[in-house]
C-alpha cells in the first residue's frame, strides 16, 4: 500500500507496522501494541474498554485498569501527535466513544481491508466463471501477507481469536486460488507449492485433494495414490477417522483412470 499524507498506514498481515507521514508510530511496549493492533483490526468500529481489558489482562485486571487503559491511549496519541505535527489530529484518528475507543476508518488504511476487498472481488470472478481473474485477484490478496498475522504482538484471548479467523480465511482463499489455477491447467506449476502446503497441513483434506489432482493431471497417478495413502494414515493415526467423501471419490476416480468418472474438480 502506498502511504498517503494524513493517514496512518497499518500493516497487520505479518509483523505489526504503522506509519504516519513516513514515520513509524508503533509503540514498543507490549500492552500498547496489543491495544493498537486490536483497534486497527476493528477500524471504523468501537472497541469497548472492557474488551481491551480482557485482551490485555484476561481474567485478572489490575484495580486501576480503567486509568491504565486511558494512560495507554494517551501515550498512543502522543506518539501520533509527534508524527502528525498536530496535537489535535490524534483525537480525530483515535476517538473516545461511550465505553470505548474507535479508530476512524477514513483516516487510516489497513492491509486487512485491502485483503477483504480483493477477496470479495475474487469470489465474484469465481461466481462469474472467470478463473483467470479469480487467480489474479486472490493471488493479489494473498501477496499482502508478510508472514503470520501480528506475529510480533502478544495475543490475549481476543487477538488470538481474530488472528485465527484471519488465518482460516487465508487458507480458504489460498485453496480457491489454487482451484482457479487448476482450472487454467497450471497443474505442473502447482506441484511444489502444494507439496509444501500438504507437508505443513498434513490433516487438511482439501490441500491433499488438490495435490492429488495436480499430480494426476501431470501424469503421476502413482504419486497421487501415494498422497492419498499418506493422508489416510495420518487421519487414522491422529483422529481415528477415514478420509471424507471428496477424497474418497477422487481416490476412486484415479484408480479407475476413467475421465468420465472423475469429479468436476479433477476433470475440469
Amino acid at each position: 500500500m502506498n502511504e498517503e499524507r494524513g493517514k496512518v498506514i497499518f500493516q497487520l498481515l505479518g509483523p505489526l507496522s504503522a506509519h504516519l507521514n513516513h514515520q513509524p508510530v508503533v509503540p514498543s511496549a507490549p500492552k500498547q501494541r496489543q491495544i493498537l493492533a486490536l483497534l486497527a483490526l476493528n477500524a471504523g468500529r468501537v472497541v469497548m474498554t472492557q474488551t481491551l481489558v480482557e485482551e490485555v489482562w484476561g481474567d485478572k485486571p489490575p484495580r486501576s485498569f480503567a486509568t491504565t487503559v486511558q494512560t495507554y491511549i494517551l501515550q498512543l496519541r502522543a506518539k501520533l501527535a509527534t508524527a502528525a505535527g498536530d496535537e489535535k489530529w490524534p483525537r480525530q484518528l483515535l476517538g473516545t466513544r461511550h465505553a470505548g475507543y474507535q479508530i476512524d476508518a477514513q483516516l487510516c488504511q489497513t492491509d486487512v481491508v485491502e485483503f477483504d476487498r480483493l477477496v470479495r472481488a475474487g469470489r465474484r470472478a469465481a461466481e462469474m466463471g472467470d478463473p483467470a481473474a479469480t487467480s489474479e485477484l486472490l493471488g493479489g490478496a494473498l501477496a499482502l501477507w508478510r508472514g503470520p498475522a501480528l506475529v510480533d504482538v502478544p495475543a490475549g484471548r481476543i487477538l488470538a481469536a481474530e488472528v485465527a479467523s484471519l488465518e482460516e480465511t487465508r487458507l480458504g482463499v489460498l485453496e480457491r486460488r489454487i482451484e482457479a489455477d487448476l482450472a487454467l491447467r497450471r497443474h505442473a506449476d502447482l506441484l511444489g507449492e502444494l507439496t509444501m502446503l500438504v507437508a505443513r497441513n498434513p490433516m487438511n483434506e482439501n490441500f491433499s485433494a488438490l495435490l492429488m489432482t495436480a499430480l494426476y493431471r501431470s501424469g503421476h497417478a502413482g504419486r497421487a495414490l501415494e498422497a492419498f495413502r499418506r493422508i489416510r494414515a495420518v487421519l487414522r493415526d491422529e483422529l481415528g477417522v477415514e478420509p471424507g467423501p471428496r477424497l474418497q471419490r477422487l481416490h476412486h476416480a484415479i484408480l479407475a483412470g476413467d475421465p468420465d468418472s472423475e469429479p468436476a474438480w479433477l476433470a475440469s
